[in-house]
């Protein structure tokens, strides 16, 4: 970043495109990371009720529903978003640029989040399940006013760790056309030896996953009542 010169951030594409390629990651991890705490909450919620221990158990729903999740998370990201080129270009009408990226991005994500969301309903104290029960809550109301409150600060950690988990993944996504940071570091940092951009880059997203962290931290901290 340093010129021969003594001047810093000189490269015109730190000038010119890092802010773009920096809104192009915070899109991605935004809109992907909204989509999946939408799917993965509920998703969460079947597996921890599905599950032997659950307050609604079904061994073969929990079964069906634990190996989709597993499958999901098994299949590393690259070949994930190669896999599934024909699906992105129907959702979205193209395979390149941010949008297209936010299909991969997000298919992979809720798994991930749904397996956090079902640990953290399962450490909610049994005592306080049970004492729904007998007070006659149903399945709805010991989800809506039991569950999910308490699991709340859990949640919101497992968000957390999502949201860092999808940082990462824009850069690879950027590797095969969805621009972004990665895309910019792999084209300029890696491919024209232009370090200054690579380590710009760089230090954007440690610089994104910080805040992501300590906002999170933060929230769940002010949601934990314990």
């Amino acid at each position: 970043m340093l010129t021969e010169d003594g001047r810093w951030l000189d490269n015109p594409v730190i000038r010119e495109g890092l802010l773009k390629a920096t809104w192009e990651t915070l899109a991605m991890t935004g809109v992907s990371g909204l989509i999946t705490l939408l799917i993965g909450v509920p998703l969460g919620v079947l597996l921890q009720a599905t599950s032997p221990g659950g307050f609604s158990p079904n061994a073969t729903a929990h079964r069906v529903l634990g190996a989709i999740v597993n499958v999901g998370r098994s299949m590393p990201f690259l070949i994930l978003m190669i896999a599934i080129i024909p699906f992105t270009r129907f959702v979205v009408g193209t395979t390149v640029g941010w949008q297209a990226a936010v299909v991969p991005l997000t298919i992979g994500a809720i798994p991930f989040y749904a397996r956090l969301v079902e640990t953290s309903l399962r450490e909610v104290s049994s005592g306080k399940v049970e004492a729904a029960l007998m007070m006659g809550a149903t399945r709805g109301e010991l989800t809506r006013k039991v569950l999910l409150p308490e699991a709340l600060p859990g949640i919101v950690a497992g968000m957390t760790t999502t949201l860092i988990a999808l940082v990462g993944y824009t850069a690879m996504a950027g590797a095969i056309g969805a621009g972004g940071l990665g895309a910019v570091a792999m084209t300029y940092g890696y491919n024209r030896f232009e370090f200054d951009v690579m380590i710009a880059c760089v230090v954007v997203l440690v610089l994104l996953v910080q805040i992501v962290q300590m906002l999170g931290d933060a929230l769940a901290r002010r949601l934990d009542h314990r």
